[in-house]
């Protein structure tokens, strides 16, 4: 398969490139970054450094001007209506550049779903609120009782006249400390079957008197997600998105648009080379003398390659109007559980070096792989565990029984 740009693809990475060149504030291009998400320009937007947050808002400006900051939403609404091999060469040049997009869950899971589900009112209400970054969404899915079988979630929202009274628990929200408001699957029939009686509710301000942000410190010592508590928080009834009761299929169609994970490639090829960089350079690296060592290394760089070509499947599908299903579970397992191996092998090549932490003089790359590492757990599990996603691939792509 060739999957070289033809004239109007090459001409327009080239534009695209060059924009980030051109505007990517240096002072964002200077920050170490172990990887970019999309909540990462939350992070920029409440970083300790003023200059950091005054380039988070001018890289947003700058994206604003071509429409890219929601570059899938249709240009009626404020995006630039890319194909999705032009969605995909964008977010491929991002990703070579480590630059954040903008907007985070707003634009990439929520915007989409309101496209297709909202009301005129609601469009004009958040659609623009999104892309100028006034709002700044968190999505309130997972529960201490429903991760991976998110149907059996339980947080109630009861009408009450003209508004729902929410209570109940909501955990691994990421990055609700730095968001603005919160968007939720809630159940409003608790008679109704399992994947009915669901409802998907817009609660536009997340200091709604009840409604707890409360931090959880992962093993890095970092704070990216939290768990959000309701209680008696009131919302007006016609902050439901899609009907009452049938908000599961509404949730479902909230997928994230750049769904190839072409952005996991790039930032991996990236670390792996600057491994072998520093591996090259460094005695206390065992590269040399360890030919398990480097057969685990060309491993990973194959797998890369795999990780690339699943990519470049499901943006092709993607271009010929085709819905991947179990080619983006695929994608998604191989990729989070190659990352993790990658961190690994990145311990390893150092010896006992390798598992010394960021911040002490002998830890090669300031630690980057034991952090990088106890960072990536998660990976497997967020977004849909490999669990999952193995069960997706089995039923849906080999057509096996459901155990």
């Amino acid at each position: 398969m060739d999957w070289s740009d033809n004239a109007e693809q090459a001409a327009f990475r080239e534009d695209v490139a060059t924009f980030i060149r051109d505007r990517l504030p240096s002072r964002i291009a200077e920050i170490p970054r172990h990887s970019v998400s999309i909540y990462t320009w939350y992070e920029d937007l409440h970083h300790d450094d003023a200059d950091v947050q005054a380039a988070a808002r001018e890289w947003a400006d700058a994206l604003s001007e071509r429409g890219w900051v929601a570059p899938h939403w249709p240009s009626e609404y404020g995006g630039a209506g890319l194909t999705a091999m032009e969605q995909f060469i964008f977010n491929e040049e991002m990703a070579k550049a480590m630059a954040p997009p903008v907007g985070g869950s707003g634009v990439m899971l929520l915007g989409p779903t309101l496209l297709v589900h909202g009301t005129d009112d609601q469009k004009q209400k958040y659609l623009p609120a999104i892309l100028s970054g006034e709002t700044r969404w968190t999505q309130g899915y997972s529960e201490p009782g429903a991760g991976s079988d998110l149907g059996s979630l339980q947080t109630r929202a009861t009408r009450d006249g003209d508004e729902f009274v929410v209570n109940g628990q909501k955990i691994w929200t990421s990055s609700a400390h730095q968001a603005t408001a919160i968007f939720a699957l809630v159940r409003t029939n608790p008679d109704a079957p399992k994947h009915r009686g669901i409802s998907f509710l817009l609660i536009d301000d997340i200091k709604t008197p009840g409604l707890t942000v409360r931090p959880l410190i992962d093993m890095a010592w970092g704070h990216h997600v939290n768990e959000t508590f309701f209680e008696d928080v009131r919302v007006p009834a016609e902050n439901v998105l899609g009907e009452v009761d049938r908000g599961w299929y509404v949730g479902m169609t909230l997928l994230d648009y750049e769904r190839s994970g072409i952005s996991g490639a790039v930032s991996q090829l990236q670390d792996l080379e600057e491994l072998l960089d520093a591996a090259r350079n460094d005695d206390r690296s065992v590269l040399d003398r360890s030919p398990a060592v480097r057969a685990r290394l060309a491993e990973r760089a194959l797998a890369i390659e795999v990780c690339y070509q699943l990519s470049m499947r499901i943006a092709s599908m993607q271009a010929a109007g085709m819905v991947p299903n179990y080619e983006a579970s695929m994608g998604k397992m191989f990729s989070s559980e190659h990352g993790q191996e990658l961190y690994r092998v990145g311990i390893r090549t150092f010896g006992l070096y390798g598992d010394l932490w960021p911040g002490d003089p002998k830890a090669p790359l300031n630690g980057k792989h034991i952090h990088g590492y106890v960072r990536s757990i998660p990976s497997t599990i967020g977004g849909g565990s490999s669990e999952i996603q193995r069960n997706i691939i089995a039923t849906r792509g080999l057509g096996l029984p459901r155990g």
